[in-house]
């Protein structure tokens, strides 16, 4: 009897809602939302969370850096490398507008994140207080979904809607604003993570009428091309689109938010698609008779001029977005759902057949761009070093099995093209519908805080270092073991080679006059190594792969290289160039 008195007070005792403040239920909601870590900057308005962080520095692990945009992009390596949900943290006015770079990056490129601000208390707002910004007004075009909240009771309900809207159906960056009074404010805590929203559906019912008119069409080509985006690992549909691509024989090329989808010595891997994309994929689109588009939404940078885009071909769309279905291009048949649900059904429905004759099409084009571009780039006839090389020796060293971070430009291109991949989809994390310079180095520190198991190697660009160089110091406080790797030419390069082939080579504003790289790492305790003749390469990343703690590799290349093949703006993708 006495331990059944216990087991009712014990029960009853669980029912009663502790009470807190609204900055511990903030604390207490990413807890209960099994966040472990997250990325931030404090300030005024954020303070009182700050304050409730210190309390449990054992549960909730705090990355101090130094820049807000910083946070987000360490926000969004963590997001593309785990597959979890990123969260950052930043006070009210420049700390919460410092980080719509990274929000507007994450939504164009479909990646889960919570950001939460400080503001001003609600008694003030619309006073033009003291670091008071109507971030929910400014983020508004960026967020999947933003909130305000004025007190304290609406916290709990708020972060567990955003953490759901982020991560579920496509995607995105949510952000939450919480003013101070709310913070300060006192609630009975309760959290309950939410597990639907009326309205709100975020994986469309899968239409099998569809996927039987889909399966008809595949069955009846005779040169089938798949086009594969981001889509496929999101959805961690990775064995469902092999599954898919081999039983058809179907030749698939990716987007750079696709490639580690598929290993890249894959038979059925054509290549990358796009402006300086593969030549055989890009050429061969406008010849294909059925093109199928999975989880990839068709951007300019993959279509080139939309009224040459594969117009003789009959157009499947699987995508979990009904915004992304002939947003761009005209779809004949179009499947709605999760890439994962709609693969398996879809490979249930089509014939096992082979395409031996087309796929020898693509095999060709690829030995020409072997003999014109990709020989020369790896295996370069002049004393320069190319970022080809880099990327090659990389590869050679780590044998397909790390991640790799790039910034934006050149080096992103080469990266992208040159580096391989074998039996991880999360392995290349690169800013790719925004392009944002700056993007790297902090990002590669969240996704090795992701995955601290695995290489991290970024891969930079001089003008994109320093663009958020200042994370250094982010590195130095927290030991994190990230490679960095600079591939300097001394130029804003890929702007410059819009220059050289369309600007009558007059280089406004691109030379880039460079400090001493090495002398600032060190400053930061950071071991480093410069690299000039090509006999101390693969050396330096031997080196490098093998230190234990962070490292800098700096690579002098090429000023001049240009990154080939190139679909020029305006042109059709069939108009592709080698050189």
């Amino acid at each position: 009897m006495e331990k059944l008195k216990e087991t009712s007070r014990s029960k009853k005792q669980e029912s009663i809602a502790p009470k807190m403040s609204g900055a511990q239920a903030v604390v207490y909601s990413l807890i209960q939302e099994g966040v472990d870590l997250i990325f931030g900057y404090p300030g005024g308005a954020i303070m009182p969370v700050y304050d409730a962080l210190y309390d449990v520095e054992d549960k909730l692990k705090h990355i101090l850096v130094r820049h807000e945009q910083g946070a987000t992009h360490a926000a969004q390596g963590y997001a593309r490398a785990s597959g979890r949900v990123g969260v950052c943290l930043a006070t009210s006015g420049p700390g919460a507008t410092n980080l719509i770079t990274g929000i507007a990056d994450a939504q164009i490129d479909s990646t889960p994140m919570v950001c939460i601000t400080g503001q001003v208390a609600s008694s003030l707002l619309g006073t033009d207080a003291f670091q008071e910004t109507d971030v929910i007004g400014i983020s508004m075009p960026v967020t999947k979904w933003n909130f305000q909240v004025t007190r304290a009771e609406e916290i709990p309900q708020a972060i567990a809607k955003a953490f759901y809207i982020a991560k579920s159906g496509k995607p995105g960056p949510v952000l939450v604003d919480i003013t101070k009074d709310a913070q300060f404010g006192t609630l009975d805590f309760k959290y309950k993570p939410f597990k639907g929203l009326r309205s709100y559906v975020p994986t469309p019912s899968l239409d099998f009428n569809k996927i039987t008119a889909a399966a008809k069409m595949i069955n009846a080509a005779s040169r089938p091309l798949v086009l594969f985006g981001q889509g496929v690992i999101l959805a961690e549909a990775e064995a469902e689109f092999k599954a898919f691509i081999e039983k058809a024989d179907l030749p698939a090329a990716w987007t750079i938010l696709g490639l580690s989808a598929l290993d890249s010595d894959h038979y059925l891997n054509v290549g990358m698609l796009g402006m300086h994309g593969n030549y055989a994929p890009n050429k061969l689109t406008n010849k294909c008779d059925v093109l199928i588009a999975v989880g990839m939404r068709f951007d300019d940078r993959i279509t080139g001029d939309l009224s040459r885009y594969a117009k003789q071909a009959k157009v499947i769309h699987l995508d979990i977005d009904p915004a992304e279905i002939d947003k761009n291009v005209k779809t004949d048949v179009a499947v709605l759902g999760d890439a994962k649900v709609s693969l398996e059904a879809l490979t249930k429905c089509i014939e096992a057949k082979e395409n031996k004759s087309w796929i020898h099409e693509f095999r060709k084009l690829e030995f020409e761009e072997y003999e014109v571009v990709i020989n020369e780039e790896l295996n370069p006839s002049v004393d320069e070093l190319s970022m080809g090389e880099v990327i090659r020796s990389i590869n050679d060293q780590t044998n397909g099995d790390s991640i790799i971070v790039t910034d934006v430009g050149q080096h992103q291109m080469v990266s992208c093209r040159y580096a391989k991949f074998k039996g991880s989809s999360k392995s290349m994390i690169t800013s790719g519908g925004l392009g944002t310079m700056g993007f790297c180095l902090p990002a590669a520190i969240g996704a090795k805080m992701a995955v601290p198991n695995k290489q991290v190697i970024g891969i930079i660009g001089d003008g994109g270092f320093q663009m958020t160089i200042q994370e250094l110091g982010t590195i130095f406080q927290t030991k994190i073991p990230v490679k960095i790797v600079v591939l300097n030419n001394e130029f804003l390069g890929m702007v410059r080679q819009w220059q050289e082939l369309f600007f009558d080579k007059r280089y406004a504003s691109t030379t880039m006059v460079n400090p001493d790289f090495q002398k600032i790492v060190e400053g930061y305790s950071i071991e480093s190594r410069k690299v000039t003749d090509r006999r101390d390469l693969n050396g330096a990343v031997g080196e490098m792969l093998a230190h234990e703690g962070a490292y800098f590799l700096e690579v002098k290349v090429a000023k001049e290289n240009n990154v080939f093949p190139m679909v020029p703006t305006g042109a059709s993708v069939s108009e592709i160039r080698l050189k």
